[in-house]
């Protein structure tokens, strides 16, 4: 019960909602208590609710903390509460802890899609469904282009935060238009492009994207995605031998800081507030892989590495306008990715803007 100097908490009310895969699922909302089945998923709820993110979330899977390290601690500094946070482990495609969610008694929990099947076959659904604890599915990492926009109105509409949604997607909108109005207009001709997905997290060579996420990503900044020749879906691995046949133009690694993971590895510590010179030390690496030996990129210098989150998360703008400068400098020269994401800091998250998303041996040259 509320005390007489705190204003009662508004009511509750049970609201028939639809998911990204189209499940009709009945929440209370405005929700008070989520369990984030991803912690990752913080990027958008920051966006939603910069004044306390934490205010809502009752527990979350560790992901953030252990593979985007420097998000996390800007976050812990503004938010000291964050470390008590109760955080379970658990696998992107996994099965949620469901003896933490029940133990926790939250409105909603938030799963990706991709952790469709495994709780599916694990009835865990079902089972939460018996204590009155709905399941929504959002998804940013298999079809960002497609689900991104609805996923944040689902979470605006459960958080009652439906307008800041709207202003969102608008931003995200003027963003990328700034980058793919110009390649309307100007028709360039598009730079062979291949993409070398979690670079350092393994030494198998070489994952990659197929037409969707970052290979989409680079369609939409005025290239040809390699990937999307010879992948069918989203994700999948393309022979080495195959990229050196291909000869791409220009080699993106996506990757961040993975110490967590791969002690030691190869992987680029790239993220907000990252070294330039150790971002560049790092990925003159990859130039050595025998999956790149005598193409074209090698020749102009054209390696570049971008912060891996950007497959998970509503920020994917960034990853297309810097891009878009990598591939048609000329085209872009007037365009400043990091503004433009320092920008969306200062209208939408509570942390500051910090450099360091991604890095270019041909900037060095």
């Amino acid at each position: 019960m509320a005390s007489a100097s705190e204003p009662a908490a508004a009511p509750q009310t049970p609201t028939t909602v639809t998911d990204i895969t189209g499940r009709e699922v009945t929440v209370n909302l405005p929700v008070r208590r989520i369990l984030l089945g991803e912690g990752r998923q913080l990027y958008l709820l920051a966006s939603l609710e910069p004044q306390n993110p934490l205010a809502s979330i009752v527990a979350w899977r560790n992901d953030l903390i252990e593979a985007d390290p420097a998000t996390y601690a800007q976050y812990l500094e503004a938010y000291p509460e964050l470390a008590k946070l109760p955080a379970f482990p658990g696998q992107e495609n996994g099965l949620i802890d469901i003896e933490s969610t029940i133990v926790q008694k939250p409105d909603v929990v938030l799963l990706n899609l991709e952790a469709m099947r495994a709780n599916e076959d694990a009835k865990y659904i079902e089972k939460l469904a018996e204590l009155k604890i709905p399941v929504l599915y959002i998804d940013f990492r298999h079809y960002p282009l497609k689900n991104t926009e609805p996923t944040i109105r689902l979470l605006g509409k459960i958080l009652g935060r439906e307008a800041r949604a709207e202003e969102i997607i608008k931003f995200r909108h003027q963003a990328m238009a700034r980058v793919t109005d110009v390649i309307a207009r100007a028709k360039p001709e598009r730079p062979k492009v291949f993409i070398e997905r979690i670079g350092g997290y393994t030494d198998d060579c070489c994952l990659s994207f197929g037409a969707e996420n970052f290979g989409k990503y680079v369609e939409l900044a005025g290239g040809h995605n390699l990937g999307s020749d010879f992948l069918p879906s989203t994700f999948g691995q393309v022979n080495p031998e195959q990229v050196v046949a291909s000869n791409p133009d220009h080699v993106i690694v996506t990757s961040a800081n993975w110490q967590a993971y791969v002690p030691g590895g190869h992987w680029i510590p790239l993220g907000p507030g990252a070294d330039p010179d150790e971002l560049q030390k790092k990925l003159e690496w990859f130039t050595t892989r025998g999956a790149y030996t005598g193409i074209a990129a090698l020749k102009t210098r054209n390696f570049h590495g971008i912060w891996h989150q950007f497959y998970n998360s509503p920020y994917g703008f960034f990853a297309v306008q810097q891009m878009a400068k990598w591939f048609h400098p000329d085209l872009f020269a007037d365009l400043d990715p990091d503004a433009t994401f320092a920008e969306y800091h200062r209208r939408f998250l509570p942390i500051p803007y910090k450099p360091g998303y991604a890095v270019s041996l041909a900037d060095k040259d």
